[in-house]
């Protein structure tokens, strides 16, 4: 058997075959499907539902290894009986590179499948329900950059570049209310030339003047104290409430705007918890019924930056409702460290809460970018399967599971499980099999035992060689190939 984790590090994050192909479905085909013993159960669910929708004719052969990332060509034909009625041979997505060679050896179609089994119904034809929900979005992200008079123009524009990546469509300039920003007419040129949309976030009205006619196409805000002056700037703006709860104040400028043909989006003000956030969603709803045809924008980042919770699910629900009650627009920051992705995150969730609305379908199993402390769900094996497998196991390649509340360390005469990582590699030190332990090979068990044990507290699918999933933040692991001694009495097959 080839070095498991050499072969498994091959598996990244990259979920389904390159070569992005889908197989068409006929009467005539035979589908013989090759797996590994670990992922029988699951393949046979998803190709049992495939075949149910779709009557597909197949069988499936599971081969005498553990994981199917360990299969090179040579062993696979060793093993490997097609049967007679087979049109096609589909080979896990780690194959790819010996397509040809093997199909020149089995002489039947060789069919490279995703090296994740959960894309084969997209494989087969089917709607990528994935891509379907993150395809259209109608809410707009307004991204504000804080405290911008204290920044060079470069790291202005820089971080500017970077909100736009992530998702922004229009980057907020956060004036400092205490002084006037002199060379606000600069910067604004700078973005306006590097082809920024963006607004200016002040109640100066110089400053406010200077920034739209450099560029800027929205002014945040405007209420009693500025109003006057916003008819000469020749932009839209966001009318608020003279305070929060002041909602005479906000039909008094809606009113004065509207006469002067001033374009506007109402925002009734998003107050954080424990200063009447629930109020302030009751205002919001009350302004969309007063206006049902205004332009509405919500400041999220009253919530996201004030609450002692990971920013993700705060944003999707309160996007959530932008999209129920039309409003059209968001301004968020990503200033506090638990709420530095929510430009992408907003842009995640306004997808997502569109398709779920428009398709009135709730946003389950549509899309599981935005799942991150933990995964969606755990594919866990029973003890005594683990224990089989350690029982078969002739190489001196060590395999960790981590499940319930343990991490499991199998090879050739060993089946370790401890609920410590530190216990369980002294436990595994004191035992004659371990002569293989050089430095390399203990430093990459402390790693892979370290993901186990992160994966174990979160509540998250550990896959040995492979990055913990952590939604739209998963970081790929690059492999590197560990080389170890091998034991005396247990040499690899």
């Amino acid at each position: 058997m080839r070095d498991l984790f050499a072969r498994l590090r091959r598996t990244i994050i990259k979920r389904v075959n390159p070569t992005s192909e889908t197989v068409s479905i006929d009467a005539s085909a035979h589908f013989h499907f090759i797996t590994g013993k670990l992922a029988e159960h699951a393949l046979r669910q998803v190709i049992d539902e495939i075949a149910t929708k779709r009557s597909m004719r197949y069988s499936i052969a599971v081969m005498p290894i553990t994981v199917a990332a360990l299969m090179t060509p040579k062993w696979l034909l060793r093993h490997l009986t097609v049967p007679q009625e087979a049109t096609a041979v589909i080979v896990p997505g780690y194959l790819a590179e010996h397509q040809a060679e093997l199909q020149s050896a089995i002489g039947v179609k060789v069919i490279v499948g995703p090296k994740d089994l959960r894309q084969l119904p997209e494989f087969f034809g089917g709607k990528s329900t994935r891509d379907e929900a993150l395809r259209e979005h109608a809410i707009r992200i307004i991204a504000e950059i804080n405290h911008a008079p204290r920044m060079s123009v470069e790291a202005i524009l820089a971080e500017a570049k970077r909100l736009v990546a992530q998702g922004a469509d229009l980057v907020d300039i956060g004036c400092d209310p205490a002084s006037r920003w002199d060379r606000i007419g600069d910067v604004f040129r700078r973005l306006k030339g590097e082809g920024i949309a963006c607004s200016v976030d002040t109640f100066d009205p110089w400053e406010a003047a200077q920034a739209c006619q450099a560029g800027a196409s929205l002014v945040l805000s405007v209420n009693s104290s500025n109003r006057e002056a916003a008819v000469d700037w020749g932009v839209e703006v966001v009318a608020i409430p003279d305070t929060p709860d002041d909602t005479a104040s906000l039909d008094r400028t809606v009113e004065y705007l509207s006469k002067r043909d001033v374009p506007m989006r109402l925002d009734p003000i998003l107050e954080p918890i424990g200063f009447g956030f629930g109020a302030s969603l009751l205002r919001y709803a009350e302004t969309r019924r007063r206006y049902p045809d205004a332009e509405m924008m919500m400041g999220i980042g009253n919530l996201t930056e004030l609450t002692d919770v990971d920013s993700a699910a705060i944003n999707l629900l309160l996007l959530a409702i932008c999209e129920e009650w039309s409003i059209r627009s968001v301004l968020t920051t990503q200033v506090i460290n638990w709420a530095q992705s929510s430009v992408r995150e907003c842009d995640l969730a306004r997808r997502l809460v569109r398709y779920s609305i428009v398709n009135r379908t709730p946003p389950k199993r549509l899309n599981d970018s935005l799942v991150m402390l933990r995964d969606p769900k755990l594919r866990e094996y029973p003890e005594e399967v683990l224990r089989e497998l350690a029982d078969k196991i002739t190489d001196n390649n060590y395999r960790i599971f981590a499940q319930g509340d343990k991490m499991h360390l199998l090879s050739a005469g060993v089946y370790l499980a401890d609920d410590d990582a530190y216990r369980l590699f002294d436990r595994l030190m004191q035992l004659p099999q371990s002569d293989n332990v050089d430095p390399s090979h203990a430093f990459y068990l402390g790693f892979e035992l370290a993901k186990a044990m992160t994966a174990l507290t979160l509540g998250k699918q550990y896959e040995q060689d492979q990055a913990l999933r952590w939604g739209h933040l998963t970081r790929p692991e690059h492999p590197h190939r560990v080389k170890r001694k091998r034991r005396k009495h247990h040499d690899a097959e």
